[in-house]
């Protein structure tokens, strides 16, 4: 019993984070053009943390695209401005989206 809790608790610890802005992308529509593991629209976020790791900036570079919009960086087709993601949020995203393996 006691080795069945711990393995739930760790099991928990992991998949939480990954789950914490998952919520949040949803909400503000970014899985309707990206996903986790594959590209749709745009790149998957796995793409996205390969590209921009070990890079100091990467948050802020990020934050930036996901308010402002983008276009160049994975193809022809453009990212658009998200209005109703505030700085915060956007850095949440960001953070995340950076921890995505």
């Amino acid at each position: 019993m006691k080795r069945t809790l711990i393995t739930l608790a760790m099991t928990l610890s992991v998949a939480a984070p990954a789950m914490a802005d998952l919520a949040l992308a949803t909400s503000k529509n970014c899985m309707a053009c990206h996903a986790v593991d594959k590209k749709l629209v745009g790149p998957s976020y796995k793409d996205v943390a390969a590209k921009y790791a070990g890079q100091k900036d990467a948050a802020d570079k990020l934050a930036a695209k996901i308010i402002k919009g983008g276009s160049g960086v994975w193809g022809p087709v453009p990212m658009p401005a998200n209005a109703q993601v505030n700085d915060a949020e956007a850095k949440k995203l960001a953070a995340w989206v950076l921890t995505q393996k």
